[in-house]
């Protein structure tokens, strides 16, 4: 196999599409649907595009396979969860009707949380989600982060081989989305 240049960057709003596919692939794609409707992939766009969402493309970084984009990964101050997420759960009532009421919090106000990762499926096995992982963890630690947490679906061993791999450890175990989850946490190494 040829070698093939991976390039990790921030994302901008024409990154939208990349980074909507990567919390369809994050989420679950019944998940996704169940909470913003059939047209799922244009609202998540527009979350994306906007500068004040938790899917904000300033809170992304996108991965590019020799040019082609191939995955996404977000995350943001865990402490502004709850400011982020108005905006975020506005939008989606706007554009589906649905109304959000008592969505459990998935991060601590003490981490940045590293929200949602995908990679399209032929990019795969290219190291790209650990390499996007590591990227925005490391980006949060020089921005003063001590912590960096993430949830893991209890059902998915093989995506916490990879976070335990890159030094997260359990934390406690959460339930979001109807699943449990394993909260993971990496502390910065100037601790």
């Amino acid at each position: 196999m040829e070698d093939k240049q991976i390039v990790i960057r921030p994302a901008t709003p024409d990154d939208a599409a990349i980074i909507a596919a990567a919390l369809t692939m994050a989420l679950g794609e019944e998940t996704m649907k169940m909470y913003c409707g059939e047209n799922c992939q244009s609202v998540l766009e527009e979350l994306a595009r906007r500068e004040d969402t938790q899917y904000s493309y300033r809170n992304a970084l996108v991965a590019e396979v020799d040019g082609a984009l191939a995955g996404a990964m977000v995350g943001y101050d865990g402490a502004r969860l709850h400011e982020l997420r108005k905006p975020t759960l506005r939008l989606i009532e706007e554009r589906t009707g649905q109304m959000f009421t008592g969505v459990e919090d998935e991060t601590n106000p003490d981490e940045f949380y590293l929200d949602s990762l995908g990679v399209l499926p032929e990019y795969r096995n290219l190291g790209i989600g650990g390499r996007l992982l590591t990227a925005l963890r490391d980006k949060a630690f020089a921005e003063g982060f001590e912590r960096a947490g993430l949830l893991v679906d209890t059902e998915n061993p093989k995506a916490e081989r990879l976070y335990l791999s890159l030094g997260f450890k359990r934390v406690e175990a959460r339930h979001l989305f109807g699943h449990w989850m394993w909260h993971l946490q990496a502390v910065s190494p100037t601790l």
